[in-house]
């Protein structure tokens, strides 16, 4: 058996978005899982949209993800070039093939006569195709036409009457006629190959077995069949994942805005890599046996289960919440110091800490971090969430008002107060756990009674992170500032 071989091959004229990083992912585990060849592939014929860092960004965004590739621009291979436009002179060697085989022809039709053509079709109710004009020209009607300036792109001569059947490895047998799809162009009058001659003598001389692609891509297949056909090649496998709908179930675009659609939007906020692949290999396939109830995969469990016979033909949806209950759970799972350095930068950028912390600072940036670590959704949300840190003075929410309107609040205010301006040492954890029971023991009063009024106090809030960990972080300072602040504003706070 051949070695199986797949690529991802994305035009740089974008970031990566989540339906390409898909496709990248069930290529790769397809090739990993069979111990075959990945390889990454820059289809760049698009010259006039291609965007400058876009190409470094699609790798970026890959390594980032944890897919790594045998095969490519920056590792070379056997193949090599792997940019399309520098294999301008292998489309040359093959186009000619296909003219000197009767299998394509040169077309001189102007952009405003295929327009026209095209309007004609549609309001004669009739499927636009290419009519085949320039199919049949003389010798001497070409001459004529090259007189007028007129410079030809190259068609595919379509065979006429046949049935096309082609074996889908997620849809089974998809049947197209031949007399739907026209002759096609396979050059343009520059020079440039078209996607659907470029990519079947780029996959054909690099040995591509699988071609694991977006379901959009169907309708390219028969002509691209005939294309290997034509030249000789053999034929892939193909298999086309089904389309990702949004969250309302509809066709997802890259303009929908009820999603974020690409990955380094995802790193930005501090999304994890492990989570995200995890999130696209379920959005359109699942384990079969007893694996198939489960939704975590490590990228090795992944690449021993995954199979294209279990990816469903059914649209997938995107579903945000379990994104976020992924990404929430393997947060959890990480090291406090790993979430704090992603958490830095965030933070950093709201003016809160310094760019680098060090000393002191970094060590309460991580138990900051810590303290909210099983709360975050996204890394980035630890700038709201600690927010009640970073205020001169809480704001009080109804609930918290209505706890601390209770007659014994002022009491223990003052005896906390009392305690803290005679503390002299280290506002530990446990030393805040001692000077609460020093208060409970002064006043008499315990268990919500006081808790509650010294979180509301000091938060603003009447829930929140470990009340302790809360006051040893806030420090002491602060703290009496807050008590202080209330007991001299407490009817204005009231109300």
């Amino acid at each position: 058996m051949a070695e199986v071989r797949t690529r991802y091959a994305p035009s740089p004229t974008g970031h990566l978005h989540i339906g390409g990083a898909r496709t990248a992912l069930f290529s790769y585990l397809w090739a990993r899982r069979n111990n075959g060849s990945f390889v990454v592939r820059i289809e760049d014929t698009d010259v006039e949209r291609n965007v400058a860092d876009a190409e470094q960004k699609q790798l970026d965004g890959l390594k980032w993800l944890g897919i790594d590739w045998d095969e490519s621009v920056d590792v070379g291979g056997p193949h090599a070039p792997y940019r399309s436009m520098e294999r301008v002179d292998l489309y040359q060697q093959h186009l000619q093939k296909l003219i000197d085989a009767g299998h394509a022809y040169p077309c001189y039709c102007t952009a405003e006569e295929l327009d026209e053509e095209r309007q004609k079709q549609l309001a004669e109710g009739v499927a636009p195709k290419y009519s085949g004009r320039c199919r049949h020209l003389t010798e001497a009607e070409r001459e004529a036409f090259r007189r007028e300036g007129r410079t030809p792109s190259i068609r595919f001569r379509v065979p006429e009457g046949r049935i096309l059947t082609i074996h889908d490895e997620v849809r089974g047998e998809v049947r197209f006629e031949s007399d739907g799809i026209g002759d096609f162009i396979i050059q343009r009058p520059d020079g440039r190959p078209t996607y659907n001659f470029a990519v079947v003598v780029d996959d054909a001389l690099m040995e591509i077995t699988h071609v694991v692609r977006a379901e959009e891509h169907l309708s390219n297949t028969p002509r691209q069949v005939l294309l290997y056909e034509a030249l000789g090649f053999d034929v892939p496998t193909f298999a086309h994942a089904s389309l990702i709908l949004n969250p309302d179930g509809k066709k997802m675009s890259k303009r929908d805005e009820s999603v974020i659609q690409f990955i380094d939007q995802y790193r930005e906020r501090g999304y994890l890599p492990e989570s995200i692949l995890n999130f696209l290999v379920l959005l359109g396939w699942a384990p079969e046996g007893d694996k198939a109830e489960e939704e975590i995969f490590s990228k090795e469990e992944l690449i021993n289960l995954f199979s294209l016979k279990r990816v469903s033909k059914a649209p997938a949806v995107f579903d945000t919440g379990k994104l976020n209950w992924l990404n929430n759970h393997y947060i959890k799972k990480s090291s406090t110091e790993r979430i704090t350095e992603l958490a830095i930068p965030h933070l950093a950028k709201a003016g809160r800490i310094s760019e680098n912390p060090t000393g002191d600072e970094r060590q309460w940036v991580t138990r900051l971090v810590g303290l909210y670590q099983e709360q975050l959704d996204w890394v980035a949300q630890i700038v709201d969430l600690t927010e009640v840190f970073f205020r001169e003075e809480p704001v009080y929410s109804d609930e918290a008002k209505e706890v601390l309107s209770a007659e014994q609040v002022p009491e223990v205010m003052a005896s906390l107060i009392q305690q803290l301006e005679a503390f002299t040492g280290e506002l530990t954890p446990d030393e805040v756990k001692a000077l609460l029971k020093s208060v409970q023991k002064e006043t008499g009063h315990k268990g919500k009674k006081l808790f509650m009024p010294v979180r509301c106090a000091v938060t603003g809030e009447t829930h929140g992170p470990d009340l302790r960990e809360t006051i040893s972080l806030l420090g002491k300072e602060k703290v009496l500032g807050r008590l202080r602040g209330f007991l001299e504003q407490r009817d204005r706070i009231l109300g």
